[in-house]
């Protein structure tokens, strides 16, 4: 049975199979292989999308702008001061005024219960472009990113990631390795651990891939075995500074150094959602660094600077499949067939998602009878 994500929000990974996952993974590297050759891939001219951020973001921000304009869209950007939603207006009555002039919706922000409120208001789908909870499009990135390293051959490889293993990037990263087959391992103290729903939801679709789900807090018994090598920053933004001496104190134990990367297997990679304090050349590392008197963070300089890094810039193109496949404008999923998994070439998406099609009303859910 072919994929079809025509008209779809994307959320969170749990809402996803391992065959659509498996999909948008291709189909971000059919985009890659496009843009690097240089072959145009303009098909959704005349759209518009909107991205609403109440965090602000240099990634994010570019990837959705870049991907975007790339297929020919308009893109519109409402920075944390420039919309009123929450304010003075309520979360569905800014979904409903955005899904009437936009084509799609990203959000970045706080509540997961936003981005859920915005998909199920707006009447057109909505990509999460983070949340406290969750942080699905930077996964799809990691795991192309991971992919690219293996040689697209990731089932029975192991990730671990190490530090604050609560937060959205560990939860997610957790989530997408259960549907994919891969080992996950969290390491790091007993009270930074992803929470037991979570884990609780991820077990059985870990034991129906063939993989395993650890949690340690001991870092030998945590990488040593380890494919990929994954941290965060000690403190999210939004966080209050009053938690840095803690985080400081539970942390500084499982940050990522050369030694760390030695006990993990031969041709071990090191990942990072960025930005990275691994130095004092950013205000808060400065400042961390005259309060606490340590110089780098979650990571060491010298392996962020290492080969082993694999900070890749792979963000704009799962940015393009993201809003490709979910875009409720022409149901281009449903007009080129594809099977399950596979991305078509250039020349068929070209010649399919470029045909002429009549009009096709959207669904308002406020609209009277």
């Amino acid at each position: 049975m072919g994929v079809n994500l025509s008209g779809r929000s994307f959320l969170k990974l749990l809402d996803l199979t391992t065959e659509e996952i498996e999909y948008l993974l291709k189909l971000s590297k059919n985009f890659k292989d496009m843009k690097r050759a240089g072959v145009p891939h303009r098909y959704l001219e005349g759209k518009n999308i909107v991205l609403l951020f109440q965090k602000t973001s240099t990634r994010t921000r570019c990837a959705f702008e870049v991907g975007g304009m790339d297929l020919g869209m308009g893109v519109t950007y409402l920075d944390p001061g420039s919309s009123q939603m929450g304010k003075k207006e309520s979360i569905e009555d800014t979904a409903r005024v955005l899904g009437r002039m936009y084509d799609g919706i990203e959000f970045r922000g706080f509540a997961q219960d936003d981005v859920e409120e915005l998909a199920a208001k707006s009447g057109v789908p909505v990509w999460n472009g983070l949340t406290t909870e969750w942080h699905p499009t930077q996964m799809l990135a990691d795991i192309l990113t991971v992919q690219e390293n293996f040689n697209y051959d990731i089932k029975g490889k192991t990730l671990v990631f190490m530090g604050d293993c609560k937060n959205n990037v560990a939860r997610s990263l957790m989530v997408v390795c259960s549907k994919l087959g891969m080992n996950f391992v969290a390491c790091g103290p007993e009270e930074c651990m992803p929470a037991d729903d979570v884990i609780e939801a991820c077990k059985p679709i870990a034991e129906a891939n063939g993989c395993t789900i650890k949690l340690t807090t001991d870092v030998k018994d945590g990488v040593t075995g380890a494919d990929a090598i994954y941290t965060d920053v000690w403190v999210s933004m939004g966080e209050p500074d009053e938690v840095w001496a803690e985080r400081i104190a539970q942390l500084t134990p499982y940050r990522v150094t050369s030694e760390v990367m030695a006990m993990a297997n031969p041709g071990a990679i090191f990942l990072h959602c960025l930005p990275s304090f691994h130095d004092t050349n950013t205000t808060i590392g400065a400042e961390k660094c005259e309060q606490f008197g340590i110089t780098e963070q979650e990571v060491t300089d010298e392996v962020f600077e290492s080969p082993a890094a694999s900070m890749r810039s792979t963000a704009c193109i799962v940015t393009q499949t993201v809003v490709q496949n979910t875009a409720n404008i022409v149901d281009m999923i449903q007009t080129t067939r594809v099977p399950a998994g596979t991305p078509p070439s250039p020349s068929r998406v070209h010649a399919s998602w470029t045909r002429p099609a009549p009009p096709r009303p959207r669904p308002r859910p406020w609209a009277s009878p």
